[in-house]
């Protein structure tokens, strides 16, 4: 007689599926999100994008070149009177004021960049001396062009000049037009007396060199020009560093 229990059903011959913990299921990679890409018209701008654009300043500084020959000399006084800790610099507030009292003919941009260029010390001090170097007596190297740099060979090692002062520039200046009518061959001269190649003369040498093209000096002059371009007291005087002085 057939039994009325249900037998137990076979799990080999089961036709369900077996469930999975849910920690063992398979984890479905989730389908990127695209993004829409934002217009640049509409991307915030940078900073960088906002600021002013940097002027030319060999522009600024060949006008400035132009306006201040008549009037340096009241200009440099009147910086080195406000430079009461005789370090070179004053408060750039000083040298705007000095600057629209001598009418150097800048605009409120060109004026923002010429005093960023020499506050050397982000400190809001106009280093004045550096820029007379520059706008004055073109002490300071200059971008020039590869003929000028084959003329007047730039030097290997930096010179470190001396002390700058009112006599030095007074003497620069009144002997510069001599220089730049007869540069060419006094550079010959200069080379000539050079017997080593080192670009370096004796001061004697030097001194004689402008006696022959009738450069005078007072004793004064000449000893602030060697105190300049031979700040270490060696008795040697680089020849090109001079002759650049007066090349633009």
């Amino acid at each position: 007689m057939p039994s009325s229990t249900p037998s137990a059903t076979n799990p080999a011959t089961s036709t369900k599926p077996a469930t999975r913990p849910s920690s063992e299921r398979p984890k479905t990679l989730s389908s990127p999100v695209r993004q829409k890409s934002t217009p640049a018209s509409s991307r915030p701008q940078t900073t960088a994008a906002c600021s002013a654009p940097i002027l030319n300043y060999e522009t600024i500084e060949n006008k400035i070149r132009k306006n201040i020959q008549r009037s340096w000399r009241d200009i440099l006084k009147l910086c080195q009177e406000k430079d009461v800790s005789k370090l070179g610099e004053i408060p750039v507030s000083d040298f705007l004021d000095i600057a629209e009292k001598f009418h150097l003919g800048l605009s409120k941009e060109e004026t923002s960049q010429i005093t960023t260029k020499y506050d050397f010390k982000k400190n809001g001090k106009f280093a004045f001396y550096d820029f007379f170097q520059s706008c004055v007596l073109l002490l300071k190297p200059q971008k020039s062009s590869l003929l000028q740099r084959v003329i007047i060979q730039k030097p290997q090692k930096p010179m470190s000049p001396g002390p700058q002062s009112m006599s030095f520039y007074s003497a620069m200046l009144r002997i510069q037009p001599q220089i730049l009518h007869c540069w060419r061959p006094m550079k010959r001269t200069f080379k000539s007396y050079d017997e080593s190649h080192t670009g370096l003369l004796n001061v004697a040498d030097f001194r004689q060199i402008l006696h022959e093209y009738k450069i005078k000096l007072s004793e004064e002059e000449l000893f602030n020009i060697l105190e300049y371009y031979d700040k270490t007291l060696s008795s040697k005087i680089s020849y090109n560093d001079f002759l650049r002085a007066f090349l633009q």
